[in-house]
């Protein structure tokens, strides 16, 4: 009797448990890769006709003002599924050196989704930047929804297309020859820092027939979950993982690299989760911090306190007009080096470039395998390029501010005209304020940062605060007039803190000729004890003329095993060589690491 009443007591907790998984809606994400919202249609592009995307937005939501927090995939991938700030835990770099950790206790949205009763899948690209264990019920190339234990158990599922990936674009002259366009190049409208060749026409065209391809497979999806009587039970978001890959686009901080697209589109027995109207527009702004929470949300699951992200759909949200503003990173991509944040606040966009003397065209092997931008590089080494087409190729101001109402390509700076001066000093302030709260581990060198920090970078990002907002402090030393900076700089060459002495150096190179004056106070740092500082310093006396960079840069490589160090002392060799016209003897380049970063840089000095 008893074996019996416990059986009824199973079957019936079994049926509720069911009827509640039934309850909860089916999520399915669906992401363009390389795809910025500049060359749809929805988002205002002529020639970049989605049909089936703009048919779940009639249906759905379009949001105007969606990001990724970073341009780049490895980086944007890992925020997206932890809902963190990179520079917080330390996965900002791509592609990873050493694996960062997440907080104790934490883990990828989708271990969530599992614990409440979701069959999670992914089809199929990871690309993490930390440790993981188990976090799909199944990442292939055949992982779908069909597999989950019941028709009742809800499902996320997470589906990437790399029709739009940048690979896409590395076509040789012989297939350019051949046309095979859909779009014609003729009809394409070039952005201003672009020249406008053919080979730019052609490639944007090229680019516009990938949204074509992504509108398909995009379709074939919705088709299928029609075909399983899934379709009105199941939310849909879709979304590109991050910006373009024309030129200026992927790995790049600008609004080409961080914008993307986004429509998510509610059946109608979840609309009340949705709580926006159908076909409406979205002008507040989400980033990729916020997608995890925001499904969790919506699947009654609540978010852990370690994630920086908010939702912005579901129960208990109703602020998502008054959002606008969001912040963005970009530091190594691949073994171009560089340390850039953003934030853009209503249409105002502040850029703060940390290493401003690196230029955005700084060699990237991958990049540069793209005819238009190897075009691009040589109509600038020809002098044939006008200003706009010619900013990529130069050093860059140590902070920029964009109206983008105005501006929409981010190539009139507006950071010294003093009617903005109230615009730049708060935008400023922000940028600040957020460096500092998140106790960026950027201020501290890769190589640096992989060996103290990345067990649990966001607890030693606590711990040591105090000492990073030193370093940021040292590194705004490059806001201020030189004159005024020139004294502070002085002391803080001398620091007892080498972290203090590299920011140091680097505050100077952002200054350039104008601090030529401190060379006398850096040329003892040629000889200092942390390699970093003698790599800032050979860099410095470099840009100033002051001292040949060759010989500590060789010794750094030849006696540094450190993967990271070797990659930013190869990263300065390139970048002095390129833009500065130092002659360096490749034979005498003997490198202790074997790191593929650093033997990129190897194979490009040989050319």
């Amino acid at each position: 009797m008893r074996r019996t009443t416990l059986a009824i007591l199973f079957l019936v907790l079994s049926a509720a448990h069911g009827l509640r998984a039934q309850e909860r809606p089916n999520i399915v994400w669906i992401l363009s890769e390389d795809n910025s919202m500049h060359y749809l249609r929805l988002y205002g592009a002529p020639l970049g006709g989605t049909p089936q995307i703009e048919s779940l937005a009639r249906d759905g939501i379009t949001f105007d003002h969606a990001f990724s927090c970073s341009p780049v995939c490895s980086v944007a991938r890992t925020t997206l599924m932890t809902g963190m700030l990179a520079p917080r835990i330390g996965f900002q770099y791509h592609r990873k050196i050493t694996p960062a950790r997440l907080p104790a206790g934490s883990n990828m949205f989708p271990v969530y989704l599992r614990k409440a009763g979701y069959y999670c899948t992914n089809r199929v690209k990871t690309d993490y930047n930390v440790q993981v264990n188990k976090v799909w019920n199944e990442t292939s190339r055949k992982a779908s929804w069909k597999k989950r234990p019941t028709p009742a158990t809800p499902f996320f599922h997470m589906q990437s297309t790399a029709v739009s990936h940048e690979s896409s674009l590395h076509f040789n002259r012989q297939v350019m020859a051949q046309g095979g366009l859909q779009t014609d190049p003729k009809d394409v409208t070039v952005f201003p820092y672009h020249p406008d060749t053919p080979t730019f026409r052609y490639t944007y065209a090229r680019y516009y027939d990938r949204m074509k391809a992504i509108d398909q497979q995009v379709s074939q999806i919705v088709k299928q979950l029609k075909s399983d009587g899934l379709f009105e039970n199941t939310i849909i978001f879709y979304f590109g993982d991050h910006g373009g890959v024309l030129p200026r686009s992927k790995g790049y901080i600008y609004e080409s690299g961080l914008h993307v697209p986004l429509v998510i589109r509610a059946p109608r027995k979840w609309q009340h989760l949705i709580n926006l109207k159908p076909g409406s527009r979205q002008a507040g702004f989400v980033s990729f911090i916020d997608f995890g929470p925001t499904a969790m949300n919506l699947a009654g699951v609540s978010v852990p306190a370690t994630m920086d992200g908010k939702p912005f759909l579901g129960p208990g949200v109703s602020n998502l007009e008054s959002r606008d503003e969001t912040f963005g990173y970009a530091d190594r991509f691949d073994e171009k080096y560089e340390l850039c944040r953003s934030l853009r606040k209503g249409k105002y966009k502040y850029i703060r470039n940390y290493e401003c003397y690196y230029p955005d065209s700084l060699q990237n092997n991958y990049r540069y395998r793209m005819l238009a931008f190897s075009e691009w590089r040589e109509l600038h080494q020809q002098g044939k390029l006008n200003p706009k087409q010619s900013q990529f190729f130069t050093a860059k101001p140590v902070e920029l501010l964009f109206d983008l109402e105005n501006d929409p390509h981010e190539v009139n700076n507006l950071s010294l005209d003093p009617k903005l001066g109230p615009v730049l000093v708060d935008l400023r302030k922000r940028l600040q304020e957020k460096v500092l709260s998140i106790n960026d581990l950027s201020f501290y060198p890769e190589n640096q940062m992989i060996d103290q920090a990345l067990t649990d970078g966001a607890g030693f990002g606590k711990q040591h605060a105090a000492e990073i907002a030193r370093l940021v402090k040292t590194a705004d030393l490059a806001l201020l007039p030189f004159p005024t900076a020139a004294t502070k700089l002085k002391d803080a060459l001398k620091d007892k803190n080498p972290r203090v002495r590299f920011w140091a150096v680097t505050a100077c190179s952002c200054f350039g000729m104008k601090a030529e004056t401190l060379a006398a106070q850096v040329k003892p740092l040629l000889r200092d004890p942390d390699d970093m500082v003698r790599v800032r310093a050979a860099e410095f006396l470099g840009i100033v003329r002051q001292a040949d960079p060759g010989p500590t840069l060789y010794d750094v490589l030849a006696s540094n095993a450190s993967n990271a160090a070797a990659a930013i002392t190869m990263n300065t060799l390139v970048f002095l060589r390129d833009h500065h016209q130092y002659e360096f003897n490749v034979d005498a380049i003997k490198v202790k690491s074997k790191e593929p970063l650093v033997q990129r840089r190897l194979e490009y000095l040989a050319q």
